[in-house]
Formats: C-alpha cells, structure tokens, sequence
C-alpha cells in the first residue's frame, strides 16, 4: 500500500515517517484491498493563549468508498494513535457488517430443499386457487394505472441515529455518499453533513428537536 505523508505549518521527521509506517500494518490487516493511505499532519496556534495542537487526518483509498479518521492532540504521535485506532475500528465494524450480509442474507431466497422461499413474508398460492384464478372462477381485481410522469421520485425510510457531527462525517465517508442524515446528539436537532468541495463539510440542521431516542424504540 503506497504511503503518502504531508504537514502543514509542521515538519516530517524521519522518526514520525517510521512511526507511521510501523503503525498502518493494523489498518494494511483490516483493508487488504486499499491502495493508497494519505496522512496529512496540521499543526495548529491560537491566538487567544490556547495550547497549540496536531490534528492528523488519514484517508484510506481503495476500490471501495474512501474511509476517513482524524484526531487532535498536543502530540501529533498520540494523534496519529488516535487516528489509527479510530479508523481500524471504522474499517473491523464495516468487515463484520460484510461478514454478517454473507452469513444472515437478507431478502428472499429459495429453499432447493424444500422448495420454500424464506426472507419474506409472502405465501405462495396453492394449485387449487391458481386454476381457479386461471379459469376465471375467481375475478382479478384490476388495478388503474398511475399517471405517467417524466420525474421518478424513489423514497426511503430509516430509523433516526443519534450521534456527534463528526461520526456522521465517519459514517458518511465510510458508505461513500455525499450527504448522511442523522439526528445531532448535542442538540436533538435533525442534521445533515455534506461534502464540500476540497475536503470541507458542512452541516445543515432543521430548527424543530426530534423525539427523544427512548420515545422511538417504544
């Protein structure tokens, strides 16, 4: 996996690159497939007297979505754990959520076995109501067709996850989408993050609070 290493307002010393490269064998473990490993060092200072920082970004970048974690510390070497760590947890849970879509398929699927079909909750009819059907003893109920229109509007619905700005944009960056919708644990507001251009985000969060968590699990 070809390494690439940039600071901005810091230096790169040998000693951080061999640090560096001792450390992404973890994340060489869990993404066998990536191809590039971007690692950008920023040093921050403060006017108003606050310590002055290290953030360290990683962006792993393979034949999947690109997955991004990020840290800040005094240390730029204790960021670079943090940042690893974050991201080699980022990269087991997608691993296990693969494994478990193998294992647990959801949908249907068809017993050869049996010759029942499992996942959905649909009976098949009998032969005795298809010949009836078939023959005409039993009507067909005719449905109107909708009005034809040139925009196709497809819908999704999911259950509301309550977390930081900054898991979203992990979460978002991890499934490779432009845009995640959540719900802002800080304030309970309904969020969105959103890729800008470069490698900014922006947040865009609706005024009205959402349920608690506990109101919607009952």
């Amino acid at each position: 996996m070809e390494t690439s290493i940039v600071g901005v307002g810091v230096g790169i010393t040998d000693r951080f690159r061999t640090v560096v490269e001792e450390k992404i064998a973890k994340i060489q473990m869990l993404a066998s497939r990536a191809q590039r490993l971007d690692v950008k060092v920023t040093h921050r200072v403060y006017r108003n007297g606050h310590v002055p920082d290290e953030t360290v970004e990683l962006t792993l970048i393979g034949k999947g979505p690109v997955v991004r974690a990020e840290a800040t510390d005094g240390d730029k070497f204790v960021a670079l754990d943090l940042a690893v760590d974050k991201m080699s947890e980022q990269l087991r849970r997608a691993k296990e959520k693969r494994v478990d879509g193998r294992q647990h398929p959801r949908g249907a699927h068809f017993e050869k076995e049996s010759g029942a079909l499992t996942g959905i909750d649909v009976q098949p009819a009998s032969a005795d109501v298809l010949h009836a059907v078939a023959t005409g003893n039993v009507p067909v109920q005719q449905t109107e067709e909708e009005e034809y229109s040139p925009v196709v509007i497809r819908t999704k619905s999911f259950d509301a996850e309550w977390m930081t700005v900054e898991e979203a944009v992990d979460r978002m960056e991890l499934v490779g989408h432009d845009f995640f919708l959540f719900v802002d644990v800080r304030t309970d507001h309904p969020s969105v993050v959103y890729r800008r251009k470069g490698w900014d985000y922006g947040v865009i969060a609706l005024s009205t609070q959402a349920p608690p968590s506990e109101a919607l699990a009952s």
